[in-house]
């Protein structure tokens, strides 16, 4: 099967303005578009729509979120031992 374009919903807004459609209402960050003689058409349009360029931030974004996540218990069992120590120095 092959595989339909991307395309961000401020691209398909414009295409269907091109082809005589009107919004006629916007509904938080859904655009709904009618022609007359034609039925309801509703468009998401998120504003952080995500392009090719920006793609390789974002995977180096969750790979240091992930690597955060997983050194994360290790951090925090070694905070709780020196606090622990901490404690038990205070009692002395």
């Amino acid at each position: 099967m092959t595989r339909m374009p991307r395309v961000t919903g401020k691209k398909v807004v414009s295409a269907l303005k091109s082809a005589g459609f009107i919004v006629v209402k916007v509904t938080g960050s859904h655009h709904h578009l009618h022609k007359p003689g034609s039925r309801l058409v509703t468009v998401p349009v998120h504003s952080g729509e995500t392009t090719k360029d920006e793609i390789p931030v974002l995977q180096t974004l969750c790979e240091a979120i992930l690597e955060y996540v997983y050194q994360a218990p290790a951090l925090v069992e070694r905070m709780a031992l020196r606090i622990e120590e901490l404690k038990l120095k205070t009692k002395d």
